[in-house]
């Protein structure tokens, strides 16, 4: 295999950030001698999640064996899941703000028949197959719930209609068949909710969520590590 210098797309910041929650795990555990620093490992780590590379490349890239780029990759994915806000945390958050926008979004896997897909919530809520409804999804979760607990103002799209509580949702009809008043306040409604599609577009950055190539138990873990690393850069 021929073994060739490359880039990420990212800041030091995600790198020291995630060296720093490497190396705490690893003075927590006592751990031995290992063939990689943790500096080293956050790097192998990093370019596995944004770039998509294979545990054979980074394993060739980085001098290890197979094996042991996948075994550190499961470490590392494992420490930064453990850190991804709980939906308590998120709702605490969101109840400082002015309103939330709830939306979920396909991650395609290669792992299972016919490559069906399997849906995501952006505050990385557990994995669920893709044949599920966004709006039997977020209740299953707790979501539209602990929103209306905390009275927190929610736009949504059509998918969540007759989800009640604080979740806001366009008029229903065809576009001719609305009210001028209605009309704009579906427009309104639209440019809003613009903002969590670049928001979806922004975490698929992280290239291996753009394709799974993992077992389906592994797929909530891998985007609440994506989603942590995104929030490390972001402040």
């Amino acid at each position: 295999m021929l073994v060739y210098p490359a880039g990420a797309d990212l800041s030091a910041s995600a790198l020291r950030f995630l060296a720093r929650e490497l190396t705490a795990r690893r003075l927590a555990q006592g751990a031995r001698w290992r063939r990689l620093a943790a500096g080293r490992q956050a790097l192998l780590v990093l370019a596995h999640l944004r770039c998509g590379h294979t545990y054979a490349q980074l394993a060739a890239g980085f001098g290890v064996g197979t094996t042991t780029a996948y075994r550190y990759i499961a470490e590392a994915v494992d420490v930064l899941a453990a850190l991804a806000p709980t939906l308590a945390e998120a709702v605490r958050t969101a109840s400082g703000k002015a309103f939330v926008i709830l939306d979920g979004t396909l991650l395609p896997i290669d792992r299972i028949a016919a490559d069906r897909p399997f849906y995501s919530g952006k505050r990385a809520s557990p994995a669920l197959p893709g044949s599920v409804p966004d709006i039997k999804a977020a209740r299953a979760h707790g979501i539209i719930g602990a929103l209306a607990g905390a009275g927190v103002e929610c736009w949504a799209d059509k998918g969540y209609r007759g989800a009640g509580g604080t979740v806001r949702v366009p008029y229903w009809g065809r576009w001719e068949t609305l009210s001028p008043g209605r009309r704009a306040v579906n427009c309104s409604h639209a440019k809003i909710r613009a903002l969590v599609e670049q928001a979806m577009a922004t975490l698929k950055t992280w290239r291996l969520v753009r394709k799974l190539r993992c077992s389906t138990s592994r797929i909530t873990s891998l985007v609440q590590a994506v989603l942590t690393l995104h929030l490390a850069c972001s402040n």
